[in-house]
């Protein structure tokens, strides 16, 4: 199956019962999929007029109970970034999927690109968490969007799956796991009687408990600064103390969210740090640097936000040497710069091709000679 019917496929065993969305190249086979297969297990699907109404339905759906869902690109993302910044102040969890492709603008709508991914971690305004995630195969597309909701549930905050053009349209066999094997994670309930409910408490875990829907609770929401009842305050001792802890929820859990793999890595003098589409050339690269007597190894974030600057400072502790392939101008390797303070050898594409393995195996040997 391709990347795109997998993440769909997905969001369905994760219990995703309602998507709302915009068709939009090259993610509409998300929205076609489900068109078809969510009717048949109870869900709804709503083709919305366009993404922020998209945007508004997933939230309302969650809002009243619902894992929920919405699939879009570039322009569509940008058009939703007011009701994500909506959906982390209320904190109602839901799944945005983001198959990118080539801007700016309308861009190149049929070819890959990896460059919204400082859109996903400072598109809305204000301060605010990211939890941003980033497959690079079929089956890391399974695995993912069912941990994107996992995570969206766990912390209620949005999640975003940064797919490309590549991951959502290649086709690849798939060994789906076991199902006994894979972890579902639900929204925490509230045990309090509706008269002492407080939807944004202040909790030692950080992230106040959910209430029943329709089970007699009522209480306000709204995206201006509120208090532990949820209704709007200019008090400067309680917002600063909302959005403290909006934060701090994402952030005091980095290393149970955090995600990555490390290959090759233990004898190596040049660490390649890759994801997406991109992270494909790159393990092929690495091979044959290996086979020619390169020492390189590779380090793939799945987690983009947040970004595991610890782990990548640990590795510059004793390797010097840093390349970072991605479809955009330099995103991360600005990041993993950050993190390793080290001067980092691009190889960057924006003309909407891919980056081949043997683009990334010229710079590291590049590297290596100097």
């Amino acid at each position: 199956m391709t990347g795109n019917e997998a993440c769909a496929e997905a969001a369905l065993f994760a219990g995703m019962r309602f998507f709302a969305g915009y068709p939009i190249t090259p993610s509409t086979e998300i929205a076609e999929f489900l068109a078809r297969r969510l009717p048949h297990v109870g869900g709804t699907f709503v083709q919305m007029e366009d993404e922020i109404a998209s945007m508004a339905a997933i939230i309302g759906a969650s809002l009243a109970g619902v894992k929920s869902m919405t699939a879009t690109s570039g322009p569509g993302f940008s058009l939703m970034q007011e009701n994500i910044g909506y959906a982390t102040m209320t904190e109602i969890p839901c799944v945005v999927v983001n198959v990118q492709r080539g801007g700016p603008s309308t861009g190149l709508p049929t070819l890959p690109s990896q460059a919204d991914v400082m859109q996903a971690r400072w598109g809305t305004h204000g301060d605010h968490p990211v939890i941003a995630v980033a497959p690079s195969t079929v089956r890391e597309t399974y695995d993912w969007t069912i941990k994107a909701f996992n995570l969206s549930e766990r912390f209620r905050t949005p999640v975003i799956l940064l797919l490309d053009e590549i991951v959502g349209h290649i086709s690849e066999k798939i060994v789906y796991p076991l199902r006994r094997e894979i972890e579902l994670i639900e929204r925490e309930r509230t045990s309090r009687d509706p008269e002492s409910y407080l939807p944004y408490e202040n909790t030692d875990s950080d992230i106040p408990p959910f209430a029943e829907f329709g089970a007699g609770y009522r209480y306000h929401v709204t995206g201006l600064n509120h208090d532990e009842t949820g209704f709007p305050t200019n008090d400067p001792k309680k917002v600063d103390t909302l959005n403290r802890r909006i934060n701090r929820k994402i952030e005091r859990y980095r290393s149970e969210i955090i995600a990555y793999s490390e290959s090759s890595l233990e004898d190596a003098e040049i660490c390649v740090v890759a994801y997406g589409s991109s992270a494909r050339s790159a393990h092929r690269a690495v091979l044959d640097a290996r086979k020619s007597g390169c020492k390189v190894g590779i380090f793939q974030p799945f987690v983009l936000w947040p970004f595991p600057y610890e782990r990548l400072s640990q590795i510059a502790q004793r390797i010097e040497n840093f390349v970072v392939p991605e479809m955009n101008l330099g995103q991360i390797a600005h990041e993993v710069s950050c993190a390793t303070k080290r001067d980092i050898a691009r190889v960057n594409r924006i003309d909407g091709g891919l980056i081949t393995p043997d683009e990334i195996l010229e710079e590291i040997k590049n590297v290596s000679i100097r």
